[in-house]
């Protein structure tokens, strides 16, 4: 009898994780798969178990929440062979959209667990951390770093007046790149390396970006006024903003990224400030797809 663990961020889009995973557990048990659930007390805790469960080699982690929550589940299951299964509950969902899984039903997201095969896909490792979206590591991690200051209001619409609030202000960073061990010096309004094509609910900054070919793509938005940066954004949402002459895009399997008072962030967790170094890990995870 199969048996899946299933991790759950009960406050995830707004406490829809719960309900999420409620759905999701009857077409477990009808399949005859045998469930375990967990919930943490908090990120530390959730991670502690993940570490806890993938040990006990399940046949699936199953985790129920959003890219946060991935990002855990691949902490622990990176390189040991067990598959990662998502039921996605989140904010964003990034990583969920790169497979085309079921946004907004446990039911339907856990059928495609339990009917569909593992896809080997790359991971980008920074240190001993892993991610698989998408590294922010300019204007991006700003708005970030300022959002997580805030405490009102709560959801997406805490990050869009953090947007407008460092946009008055923000001026290109000026960067030291190396790519696959070749230097250059650049000002840029972000760098962003790709794992996965798109981070923030869809925005498709690194468009182009295989999960399988054990490349990092590093797409560089050199400097434009703010209202270009305004008038751009929404092409962000197709991949169109690659034809802007500010658009740069290099792939890599290893590049380090310095600039002074940036913080990176992936799969919209903090994983520390600059200069940092990220390199490719092929064929790390396998998710149910």
């Amino acid at each position: 009898m199969p048996r899946a663990i299933v991790l759950t961020n009960p406050t995830s889009g707004k406490g829809q994780g719960a309900r999420v995973r409620d759905e999701a557990l009857p077409r477990f048990h009808a399949a005859g798969w045998r469930t375990t659930s967990l919930t943490g007390r908090d990120a530390d805790d959730t991670l502690d178990l993940a570490r806890v469960a993938a040990a006990e080699k399940p046949d699936a982690l199953v985790v129920c929440g959003g890219d946060g929550m991935v990002n855990i589940g691949i902490q622990a299951v990176a390189g040991t062979g067990i598959p990662l299964g998502i039921l996605p509950a989140g904010t964003g969902n990034d990583f969920a959209r790169y497979f085309d899984l079921p946004l907004r039903s446990g039911a339907a997201a856990a059928v495609r667990i339990l009917h569909g095969s593992p896809r080997t896909v790359d991971l980008g490792r920074i240190g001993d951390r892993y991610f698989g979206g998408v590294l922010a590591a300019g204007f991006d991690a700003v708005v970030n770093e300022r959002a997580n200051r805030m405490r009102w209001p709560r959801g997406q619409m805490r990050y869009n007046l953090a947007t407008l609030a460092e946009l008055r202000t923000f001026r290109p960073l000026r960067y030291v790149l190396e790519l696959d061990g070749v230097e250059r010096q650049v000002e840029a309004m972000l760098v962003a390396v790709g794992n996965g094509p798109s981070f923030g609910g869809g925005l498709r900054i690194t468009h182009g970006a295989q999960l399988d070919d054990g490349l990092l793509d590093v797409v560089l938005i050199k400097p434009m006024s703010r209202r270009e940066l305004v008038r751009t954004y929404p092409k962000l949402f197709d991949g169109s903003h690659v034809t802007h002459p500010q658009y740069e895009r290099h792939r890599v399997r290893r590049v380090t990224i310095a600039s002074s008072g940036i913080v990176g962030y992936a799969d919209g967790e903090r994983f520390g400030p600059l200069p940092l170094s990220v390199e490719t890990v092929p064929g790390a995870l396998q998710v149910m797809a």
